[in-house]
C-alpha cells in the first residue's frame, strides 16, 4: 500500500460527526407521485409519515446497539418539523408518560405523530441550527414555523441562536442553487469546528448533506469522493470525520494525550 494514501493526524485536530437525514415525511410520498406536490402548501414544514415514524424507530435501535448515545456529546437539528421528529425519535429518552421532572423532548402527539412525549433524561442536549436546512426557496414544506410553535412541542431543545422567531430565510423564489447550498455546507462545517464537543450527530435534508459533501473530498480516491456524495435515504446515517489540516487556528488539546516527564529527571542517553 502507498503510504501517500493514508493520512495520520492528531486526535485533538478531527471530531466525528455522525449525519442523518430525517425520516421518510408526507411531501416525500407526494412528491415521489408527483414532482409538483414539493410546490404544494399542503406540505408546509412537512411532518413525519407513520412508515417515517418506523424508520426512526429502526434507526434508535441501531443508535443504542452501536453505543452512540455514550458518545455523542451533542445533537444539532435542522429547525424543521421532520428532522425535530426524527432527531428527539432516534436519540432522545425512553417515552415519558409519567411526566417526570425533567422537561420534555417532544410532547405528546406533537406534529400530529400519534407517539407518547419522549423524555430529555440521559440524553446529550439537542441545539436547533439554522445553518443544515434544506435547499431554501420555492417548496413550503423547506419553510419553517415559528420558534415559539417549535418550543411549545420540543421544550427540552435549545432554540437560543435562532435569531429570528418567524422564517426569514426561505422565498418563494428563487431557490437556493447548488452553489449556494455548497456553500454554506462549508460554512456549516467551519462552525462545527468551533465546537467544543469531539462527537457530534447532526439531523438535517438530503439536499444540503449532498451539498454539504460534495464540496469535500477533493485530495481523496475517486471512490471515497464518489462515496461522499451520494444522496441520502430517509433515515440514513453515515459517520465521518472532519479534521484540521492546518487552516484553522485551535486550542483544544486531546483528553487522552498524556505529558510525560511526570516526575521531571535527568535524561539518560538511550542505550
Amino acid at each position: 500500500m502507498d503510504h501517500e494514501s493514508i493520512g495520520l493526524y492528531p486526535l485533538h485536530r478531527c471530531k466525528t460527526i455522525h449525519l442523518v437525514r430525517h425520516a421518510q415525511g408526507i411531501h416525500n410520498v407526494a412528491g415521489e407521485k408527483d414532482h409538483s406536490a414539493y410546490s404544494s402548501e399542503d406540505y408546509f414544514d412537512a411532518r413525519l409519515t407513520p412508515l417515517g415514524w418506523q424508520q426512526v424507530d429502526n434507526l434508535r435501535n441501531h443508535v443504542r446497539e452501536a453505543q452512540l448515545l455514550n458518545k455523542v456529546e451533542l445533537v444539532i437539528v435542522s429547525p424543521l418539523l421532520r428532522t425535530i421528529q426524527t432527531a428527539v425519535g432516534a436519540f432522545g429518552g425512553e417515552e415519558d408518560n409519567d411526566g417526570a421532572d425533567a422537561t420534555p423532548l417532544m410532547v405528546a402527539n406533537a406534529g400530529s405523530s400519534d407517539r407518547p412525549a419522549i423524555s430529555s433524561l440521559n440524553v446529550p442536549p439537542f441545539l436547533a441550527v439554522e445553518l443544515c436546512r434544506e435547499t431554501m426557496g420555492d417548496h413550503p414544506c423547506d419553510r419553517r414555523r415559528s420558534v415559539t410553535e417549535y418550543k411549545a412541542l420540543f421544550p427540552a431543545i435549545d432554540f437560543s441562536i435562532i435569531e429570528s422567531d418567524e422564517d426569514v430565510l426561505w422565498k418563494p423564489s428563487p431557490r437556493e442553487t447548488p452553489e449556494e447550498v455548497a456553500a454554506r455546507g462549508v460554512e456549516f462545517v467551519k462552525w462545527l469546528w468551533t465546537r467544543k464537543e469531539k462527537e457530534i450527530a447532526v439531523v438535517s435534508h438530503s439536499g444540503f448533506l449532498h451539498g454539504l459533501l460534495s464540496s469535500f473530498g477533493k485530495d481523496c480516491a475517486d471512490d471515497i469522493k464518489k462515496e461522499l456524495s451520494i444522496h441520502f435515504k430517509n433515515c440514513e446515517l453515515r459517520s465521518v470525520v472532519i479534521v484540521d489540516q492546518g487552516n484553522l487556528a485551535t486550542d483544544s488539546v486531546e483528553t487522552t494525550n498524556y505529558p510525560g516527564k511526570v516526575p521531571q529527571g535527568l535524561d539518560h542517553p538511550s542505550g
